[in-house]
């Protein structure tokens, strides 16, 4: 496979170039790792050079952690839910109200441990904190109940850095509280990766920094930064999973939707980056909901006008919740244009025909298929074929024919 074929795959250019080829096996390891954290786009040739063989070890370690520094500081990481960067004040506030809106609590109040003290920095309401919480206990306990509250520990491997408080009316729903759960894991990583950030600044600029402390600085990063991968993915799934429960889907729906998109990308001979993005894509098209009231999904009335906007606003809703996590990016497109049609009378844009990117084609008719076929409070589901036939009779103004077709192959095989 030559350079061009592999970037046709995705394969990251640290991966394939030939300035890092050497004889040091931890170089090697480093590019090899940072294939599975960088997305190709944010690497240059110019980069490449930069640490290759041709720099001193000493240079390009320090090259190496400059590059990691740029793509996982703060302002791409902790962009996780519907904020943007700016104070922390201001970042952990919206992070607390982004969590009463979606899982419907009524309070929520982040912590952070600074100098072995818990300081609140965020908060739902305007109330005064009232802290009855230990170190300790944080250390210890996975959950910890206390006068209507429930805390949860934000911790990185098992050291806490902070706590997640919410205040709830009933006991919450399982797919919920991983959510919680999951977010808290998920913060709780990415601060302790800007402390290391913080740390890996300081030796970059110290003039008599060794090269060992480099190399074992960029081990902890990019380890950091493993854990980081690892605790974003879990929050896509996590938050799908909520998005199910707020939907009243009795199964998995954006799971089997994200499934059977995948399906129809292998049978249209789509090549396996663009499945995986497609598959995310799946998983997160439904994202919106999330924030509507689960009374709206439950009820089996008419709905109010503003109700039913709320539900027609939900995927623009979804675009600014998505988190900015760089192997996400990619799929915001998709998830935009998932309910255009194909003769042009959809939304958001009114696109037509090709113009739509082929994943929103191909997760539109799989969510259509998937929702059929799934049992809802106010219906039962439908016979396979009973689905399949309204779909094929909407082939060329709602969907794409083609697409279609693909999706008859895989369900009548």
């Amino acid at each position: 496979m030559d350079k061009e074929e592999k970037k046709q795959v995705g394969v990251s250019l640290f991966g394939q170039s030939e300035h890092l080829m050497g004889s040091d096996p931890l170089e090697e390891m480093f590019a090899l790792n940072l294939g599975d954290f960088i997305s190709e786009t944010l690497i240059s040739e110019d980069l490449a050079k930069k640490i290759s063989v041709s720099a001193n070890k000493k240079e390009r370690l320090q090259n190496q952690l400059k590059e990691l520094i740029d793509i996982y500081s703060s302002k791409n990481t902790l962009c996780v839910l519907n904020f943007s960067t700016g104070e922390e004040h201001a970042i952990y506030t919206s992070i607390a109200k982004s969590i009463v809106q979606m899982l419907e609590v009524e309070e929520c109040e982040i912590s952070l441990i600074k100098d072995k003290t818990i300081v609140p920095v965020g908060n739902s309401t305007e109330k005064e904190s009232q802290n009855d919480i230990t170190i300790e206990e944080l250390t210890h306990q996975e959950i910890i109940e206390k006068n209507r509250y429930t805390i949860i520990p934000m911790r990185s491997s098992t050291m806490p850095v902070g706590m997640i408080k919410i205040k709830v009316n009933e006991k919450l729903d399982k797919d919920y509280f991983e959510l919680i759960f999951s977010i808290a894991n998920l913060l709780g990583t990415t601060i302790t990766l800007q402390n290391e950030i913080e740390h890996t600044n300081a030796l970059i600029n110290n003039p008599d920094t060794t090269e060992i402390e480099l190399k074992q600085d960029r081990a902890t990063l990019t380890a950091l930064i493993g854990d980081l991968c690892d605790y974003q993915q879990s929050f896509v799934e996590t938050l799908a999973n909520a998005v199910d429960r707020k939907g009243q889907y009795t199964v998995s729906h954006s799971r089997n939707s994200a499934k059977l998109a995948r399906s129809i990308c292998k049978k249209l001979g789509l090549n396996e980056k663009t499945t995986d993005l497609i598959y995310y894509a799946g998983l997160l098209q439904n994202i919106g909901k999330i924030t509507l009231p689960e009374k709206i999904f439950a009820t089996n009335g008419k709905l109010s006008p503003e109700e039913l906007q709320k539900i027609k606003n939900h995927t623009n809703v979804g675009v600014n919740l998505l988190m900015n996590i760089n192997f996400l990016s990619e799929v915001v497109p998709y998830i935009t244009y998932h309910t255009e049609r194909i003769d042009g009378s959809g939304s958001p844009e009114g696109l037509k025909g090709q113009s739509i990117p082929l994943g929103s084609r191909i997760i539109a008719v799989a969510d259509a298929y998937s929702a059929m076929t799934s049992d809802r409070p106010y219906r039962k589901a439908m016979e396979a074929k009973q689905a399949l036939d309204i779909i094929n009779s909407e082939a060329g103004s709602k969907w794409d024919p083609d697409v279609v077709n693909a999706l008859a192959q895989i369900i009548m095989k």
